[in-house]
């Protein structure tokens, strides 16, 4: 791609940035929470016919998909909120690409830690506010506007863009697995989840967990006639601890060398007792166990099972009264694509024309849709995007709008390259 394309590309994003931003704050102001997606789907869809895609919209199939031993989600009933398919067909003879993003939001929390209406969508000094505004709403922006620029300004890709504005990947990726079942697949994908632009070539898999604990009752004023659920049940946290510590020490990828704890166990809810004076006779310990991209989910709820099992046989109380443990809830499968893949090279160049800097490149520390593509469709996946991290799921989310843009502008450079420019 030669330098006078690559200028037309960056000076027509920047004359189009208002309408952009615009897009992104009308997207966030239509909250779409699990089960809420249609008001922000209606948006998506009507760019994508302003783009000239050929659509496809569907309401997932319940259960068809239940069927599948991918899916995780604890849904099944998805009426009135769609997925989207928007196809651009190319010339022929180029690589064709999937740009995958969720439409999906995580709930809001308590709105007294917002400075404002959750779905403000408000913009200052650079700044777009809102729930999903970095998860994942600013990334699809970036997909729109970047194919938007290819358009507007007469260049022909040989291969094929399937946009894909997916439901419920916060919990499970239901609506991706939907579209790798349609058939969707491609010679890569990228998926633009809030990365602080950074590349992402292996993605972090993770499945919920629930340890049921028992005890025995007894009044609290005689509490040595009873045994204490919660105090058994730190012992399963404290074990817990020690194998996150052992999986962890086996972790030598560079890509995890800044990230402390690469694949985390996380204790993320405990429910004990019913009275303060009684002995609780029992306790739920549930959590989230991260899956390396270099193992199979089978084989880290093995080490799990292993650690439980060991503990039923060295504690006097549980080889009498076994821990039980149950997986259920959401999962997210682990990905990873070569870092000398030749579509992880074409992003870092076009981050390096763009930027004019070499790119950070790390494994993600969470889980995402890519690892169902890489997994299930055999589809090289990449993840990179603008957004905030650690602004993800928290309050006041919100996004730089430069970045969006400049996520827009390396996609832009990436779809050229890698799908090739028409004569």
């Amino acid at each position: 791609m030669g330098s006078d394309q690559k200028m037309r590309i960056k000076e027509w994003l920047k004359e189009n940035r208002a309408r952009g931003t615009r897009l992104l704050q009308i997207l966030v102001q239509e909250g779409s929470t699990r089960g809420n997606e249609s008001g922000a789907q209606a948006i998506v869809i009507e760019k994508c016919r302003q783009l000239g895609m050929n659509l496809d919209i569907w309401e997932l199939d319940g259960d068809e998909l239940s069927k599948h031993p991918a899916f995780f989600c604890d849904r099944k009933d998805f009426t009135g909120n769609p997925n989207v398919v928007g196809v651009l067909k190319g010339t022929g003879g180029g690589k064709s690409i999937v740009l995958n993003g969720h439409i999906d939001v995580v709930p809001v929390g308590d709105e007294k830690y917002w400075g404002d209406d959750p779905f403000s969508g408000r913009i200052q000094s650079g700044r777009l506010y809102g729930r999903g505004s970095t998860d994942m709403k600013g990334g699809t922006v970036a997909m729109l506007m970047a194919i938007e620029a290819v358009n507007a300004l007469g260049f022909r890709l040989k291969g094929d863009i399937i946009f894909q504005s997916v439901i419920e990947e916060e919990s499970g990726g239901a609506g991706t697995l939907a579209a790798i079942l349609r058939g969707y697949r491609a010679d890569g994908a990228l998926i633009p989840e809030p990365t602080n632009m950074k590349i992402f070539p292996k993605q972090q898999g993770s499945m919920w967990f629930r340890i049921l604990v028992s005890g025995k009752a007894a009044h609290g004023g005689t509490r040595y006639e009873g045994v204490s659920a919660i105090e058994k049940a730190a012992l399963v946290v404290e074990k817990i601890q020690e194998l996150e510590k052992l999986r962890n020490q086996k972790i030598s990828d560079p890509l995890y060398k800044t990230i402390p704890i690469p694949i985390p166990i996380n204790i993320g809810k405990m429910v004990s007792g019913q009275w303060p004076s009684s002995v609780p006779d029992q306790a739920v310990i549930e959590g989230r166990m991260g899956v390396s991209p270099e193992e199979t989910m089978e084989q880290a709820q093995k080490e799990m099972e292993a650690c439980i099992e060991n503990l039923n046989q060295l504690d006097e109380w549980f080889s009498l009264h076994p821990l039980k443990i149950e997986w259920f809830g959401a999962r997210w499968i682990p990905g990873r694509i070569d870092e000398e893949h030749p579509l992880v090279k074409v992003l870092k160049e076009s981050f390096q024309a763009v930027k004019n800097t070499a790119p950070v490149v790390e494994a993600s520390p969470w889980g995402t849709d890519g690892g169902l593509l890489s997994t299930i469709a055999n589809v090289p996946v990449v993840v990179f995007g603008p957004g905030i991290t650690v602004t993800a799921h928290d309050a006041n989310e919100h996004i730089e709008l430069e970045e969006v843009f400049a996520a827009s502008e390396i996609i832009a450079l990436t779809l050229m390259e890698w799908c090739g420019a028409a004569d």
